[in-house]
Parts: C-alpha cells; sequence; structure tokens
C-alpha cells in the first residue's frame, strides 16, 4: 500500500515569507513519525496543510491516497485530529462529549471502550467544566479517537500534562500503533519524541535539516561519546567508530598497567542532536 502521508516539495508562502520552503517526506502506514521543530519552523504549517485546514502554495500532498486540500468527507471520517487546544460544551460530562462525537461516524469506536483508552474511567460523568488541564487534553484525544481512524494527528498532545499523565498519553500512542494506526506527532519534549516516534523529521526555517530513527540520528561531529575517569577527572572522546578506540584506549591502558574506572559508551540524545542540528541550520 502506498504510504498513509506523501510530502513532495511542499511550499507554503504568507506574502513576501516562505514558511515552508521545500519540504518532501513520507510516513508510512502504522508507524509513528515526529515532525519537530522550533517555534517558526514551519511545522505547524505543514500539519495544517496535512489536515486540510490550510491551502499550500506549491508542491504535492496526499494523506490515505487523496489531497487534504479537497475537504472529502470520506477522508474526514478516516482522519483524527488533535489540536494544540481544543474545547467542548463545559456542562456537558465526559460521557455525553464523547457520545455526541460518536454520532458524527458511519463507524465509531464505541464512547465507553475510548474513554477507558484515554485513562478517564473514572471521570465519565465529571462536567468537562471541571476536568484539570491534562483530563481536558486526554478528553481531546478521546474525541479524536471515536471515529476509529486509521490516521491521528498529534499536536503538541500532552502539553500540561503532569508526568504521570503524560506517561498514561505515551501508553495510548503505544496502544494506537499496536492497533495498526498511523500516528503524526508534533511535540516540543524531543524525550516524547524520542520514547514514541519510530522516526522523526526535524525542521527549520521551513525546511527539512536531518530526518530518520531517533537512535540513529546524528548532528556533523561525532556519533558516540566514550568516557572514562582519570585521576579523579572525567575524560571524554568523541568518535565515529567506538569499537577502534575502545581497543586503542583499553591497550594503552593495560600497559601503564590502569583501569578505565567508569567506562561509558553513549550515543548523543535526540535532544543533544537536535540542539547541533537547529543551531547548524541557524548559521546556515
Amino acid at each position: 500500500m502506498p504510504p498513509a502521508i506523501e510530502v513532495t516539495d511542499l511550499r507554503k508562502s504568507y506574502g513576501d515569507v516562505e514558511a515552508v520552503r521545500g519540504v518532501s517526506f513520507n510516513v508510512e502506514r502504522g508507524e509513528v513519525f515526529g515532525l519537530l521543530g522550533p517555534n517558526g519552523a514551519g511545522k505547524t504549517t505543514t500539519v495544517e496543510i496535512l489536515e486540510g485546514y490550510r491551502r499550500r502554495s506549491a508542491g504535492e500532498v496526499r494523506v490515505l491516497g487523496q489531497d487534504p486540500e479537497s475537504r472529502d468527507r470520506r477522508l474526514q471520517e478516516r482522519v483524527g485530529i488533535v489540536l494544540q487546544s481544543c474545547g467542548f460544551y463545559p456542562r456537558a460530562t465526559v460521557r455525553e462529549a464523547v457520545e455526541h462525537f460518536a454520532k458524527a461516524y458511519t463507524r465509531p469506536r464505541d464512547p465507553a471502550e475510548t474513554i477507558a483508552l484515554v485513562g478517564l474511567d473514572e471521570k465519565a460523568d465529571a462536567r468537562t467544566k471541571e476536568l484539570s488541564g491534562g483530563q481536558r487534553r486526554r478528553l481531546d484525544l478521546a474525541l479524536a479517537l471515536v471515529g476509529d481512524p486509521e490516521l491521528v494527528f498529534l499536536d503538541e498532545p500532552t502539553t500540561g500534562f503532569d508526568p504521570a499523565a503524560r506517561r498514561t498519553a505515551w501508553g495510548v500512542v503505544r496502544r494506537l500503533k499496536e492497533l495498526d494506526k498511523t500516528v503524526l506527532l508534533t511535540t516540543h519534549y524531543l524525550d516524547e519524541a524520542q520514547e514514541l516516534a519510530d522516526r522523526v523529521a526535524i525542521v527549520k526555517s521551513g525546511r527539512i535539516v536531518a530526518e530518520g530513527p531517533p537512535a540513529q540520528l546524528g548532528p556533523g561531529s561525532a556519533h558516540y561519546r566514550v568516557s572514562y575517569l582519570s585521576e579523579g577527572r572525567r575524560v571524554e572522546h568523541q568518535t565515529d567508530d567506538p569499537t577502534e578506540l575502545l581497543h586503542r584506549l583499553t591497550r594503552d591502558a593495560l600497559a601503564r598497567g590502569e583501569r578505565l574506572e567508569g567506562l561509558e559508551v553513549a550515543r548523543p540524545t535526540l535532544e543533544e542532536v537536535y540542539l547541533e542540528l537547529t543551531h547548524e541550520a541557524d548559521s546556515v
């Protein structure tokens, strides 16, 4: 089957300002894809074009095989969207809200099952105005999922969540993957992207500056960090080939009759890669 999302040379201009400048990427069916970038990078504009809320200036876009700009009802029923901020009737209960949204779909997911999926079982009869910020975001997620979509857009889904609520939300995303749903995730929490995404694209100034699995992304510098303690201080080396470096370091240490205390081999975190790549893009 073709990818769930296909983007080729996407461009969007506002007058003389080009917010998206030739973005291209695919999202495979059943994968969690993270779109990352600082404020003003163009990622929100890109997502809004994919959702059908904004017209593109140029390029080709396909979502589940269709052009989202057409606003086709059949496509809309196959897509769930969690916006950065949502809302619902404040006096409606969680159950009433989810059941109301379910009526808009031909084959919805069971409302009670959807409420349980996002961890709001105990709040099913609470009015939406009584929910905490994190609970309201879970309700937003439930409203996006009750149509049983094939593709889910999650735009900053855990903003305002406490650590426990974030972990619950992560479990929901993993569950969606188990159900063979496709997820496009935008987030400023890089640990969240590292934990959940199969692949990520980092956007800066309207262009993609890196794309791939989080564990394999690397900045222009070395991909591995090797460190150890020597005379009470930590010595650090950076390398693309830790095997050769470790062999040399341990050989030299044995020749001196020393031990490499506290030896560690680590790859840069996604956050370190992100900061270096976006910094490099700033200097171009």
